[in-house]
């Protein structure tokens, strides 16, 4: 079950993300077009916000922090995030990331 926001890499998967800062709290809010749109509990400030998005998505995927890496987007709002793991596929991701039970 890919989508267009999750693939499947080598080494895992990537996940194209799109966020708003500085909300409330940080949670998923849906996919929009072809990436998941985050909201985060962080200012877009010396990379706070690249932080809470590793803290946030390894503990959702359930993957040490270490196994993420943001490839593109530092300074965007839009970014790719790389996720190595050897036994995570796309639509385990796409299910907890956008809670679904099936």
């Amino acid at each position: 079950m890919e989508q267009a926001w999750c693939s499947a890499q080598p080494r895992g998967i990537r996940l194209a993300v799109q966020i708003t800062p500085n909300a409330k709290k940080t949670e998923v809010i849906g996919v929009l077009g072809d990436s998941l749109k985050l909201k985060l509990q962080a200012q877009p400030i010396e990379g706070r916000a690249n932080e809470a998005l590793i803290k946030y998505l390894s503990g959702e995927l359930g993957v040490p922090k270490s196994a993420l890496t943001i490839t593109h987007g530092l300074t965007s709002k839009r970014k790719l995030v790389e996720v190595v793991s050897a036994t995570l596929t796309p639509g385990q991701a796409a299910r907890i990331l956008l809670k679904q039970s099936n």
